[in-house]
């Protein structure tokens, strides 16, 4: 049996201790797309030489049906129970806080790990025009957009808002420069390289197209009238991103075969910038399209590690608001209104993984810890709709129960997939789960008093 779930930290019950509502649909939209737009531009390339054109566009195809029903499914939550934990709410209210503890720290692994990806990308493109070592740019990084977020979630959401606008705007001018280009040839061309097997091993990188996009569920309790502004944000942030995915990889992948978005000239190294890769095939590298698409190519990158430094704040802080981390996680910066220290917490997290210096590698423990919270998260929605049929839903998920099914049913195939493919990544992400449930049976679940 399990126990009853924990009182909220009675920090937060104080005066200063509520995060201020202060975000409308076409800023959720801002940070649906922001938290998820990096990945166009990078990591969905380390996929094809696993899968190829083809192996990589399937796995791609059953990733976009994945998240279509799981971002309507989740929303239905987000409705329902407006709170900056996200799944870790959801799953503690519908399923007992042992199924909570593991969706959220499902999720902070997920927000957790997916900056440090994002600052290495940053790094790379920087270092053309900085003498700096990769590390140090990524602490950089790591250390302007920490202190943008503490300054406060309205300051972070209109800079979030402004570079994903431009993001945006430099992915359809990439596709309006390499389209005249493309080749059908080179989508083809050795579009299978590893068989049907490569299909598989592509799901992380597909997944990455994608990643964080459940994020705007984490800024709910910060959300102007969340039962509708939610639905509006999360709904445009996801169609949005399913065009540009479709975009990016038709254009970029058909200038010159997959093996160019991939190598460097003269490398068997995958690279982080695939495509400055696809436009060198068109453009001299000292022409002027060439040098401004590079230039506004690190704003796809700046916004979702801004973005999602923001989410991972808010998933840390209700982990330590519900006490099942140090409760200092739990504070709420009284001049500032924002989750701070979570914020530097994270940081710091962050900047330890970067000097690891293994994007792959980070992308995949990310992508473990989106599966599992996905699986969660379905699971509690199924359950909620039993045992509180008459909880106010805003928004209910579309096709009721065919939606979060679908959802569920690709994510836990594909989390399967991953651990025989990356199984020891997948012993490394069970090993994070494994210590923090150590804290928490001896910490929470033996040493404090609850009542419901």
């Amino acid at each position: 049996m399990q126990p009853p779930p924990l009182l909220d930290n009675p920090n937060t019950h104080q005066e200063g201790g509520q995060l201020k509502r202060t975000l409308g649909p076409v800023m959720l939209w801002g940070l649906g797309v922001g938290y998820v737009i990096s990945g166009m531009y990078f990591g969905w390339n380390l996929g094809l030489p696993a899968g190829g054109t083809l192996g990589l566009a399937i796995a791609t195809g059953f990733i976009i049906v994945m998240y279509l029903t799981f971002t309507f499914s989740y929303t239905e939550l987000a409705c329902a129970i407006p709170k900056a934990g996200g799944a870790f709410d959801y799953a503690t209210r519908a399923l007992g806080p042992r199924w909570g503890f593991l969706g959220g720290m499902a999720q902070n692994v997920e927000f957790i790990f997916a900056p440090p990806a994002i600052a290495i990308a940053i790094a790379t493109y920087l270092s053309a025009w900085v003498p700096l070592p990769i590390e140090a740019l990524a602490v950089s990084a790591f250390v302007v957009f920490t202190l943008l977020n503490i300054s406060g979630v309205r300051n972070a959401a209109m800079f979030e808002l402004f570079v994903t606008v431009i993001a945006v705007v430099e992915l359809l001018i990439f596709a309006g420069a390499t389209l005249p280009s493309f080749e059908m040839a080179n989508l083809t061309h050795n579009s299978l390289p590893n068989g049907y097997a490569g299909i598989f091993a592509a799901i992380p990188f597909a997944i990455w197209f994608f990643l964080a996009i459940e994020g705007v569920a984490n800024v709910a309790e910060e959300t102007i009238n969340p039962q509708r502004n939610v639905l509006i944000g999360f709904g445009s942030a996801i169609l949005t991103l399913v065009v540009l995915c479709v975009l990016v990889f038709v254009s970029s992948v058909g200038v010159a075969g997959w093996e160019a978005i991939v190598y460097e000239p003269g490398s068997d190294v995958p690279s982080d910038r695939p495509l400055p890769l696809a436009l060198a095939k068109i453009f001299d590298t000292q022409h002027w399209l060439y040098h401004l698409l590079i230039t506004i190519g690190l704003f796809g990158l700046v916004a979702s590690f801004h973005g999602i430094i923001l989410a991972a704040g808010r998933a840390t802080f209700e982990f330590g608001r519900k006490g099942y981390a140090p409760n200092v996680l739990g504070e709420v910066n009284t001049r500032f209104q924002t989750p701070a220290n979570a914020l530097l917490f994270n940081m710091v997290i962050g900047i330890i993984a970067v000097y690891t210096g293994k994007t792959a590698d980070i992308i995949t423990i990310a992508v473990f810890g989106a599966l599992t919270l996905y699986i969660v998260s379905m699971i509690a929605l199924l359950r909620l709709r039993k045992t509180e049929p008459n909880l106010e839903r805003p928004f209910k998920a579309p096709l009721y129960p065919l939606f979060p099914i679908i959802a569920l049913v690709i994510a836990s195939v594909s989390l399967v997939v991953m651990c025989i493919y990356y199984w020891q990544l997948a012993l490394v992400y069970a090993g994070l789960l494994g210590v923090a449930y150590v804290y928490y049976f001896v910490f929470v679940e033996r040493k404090t008093e609850v009542k419901v």
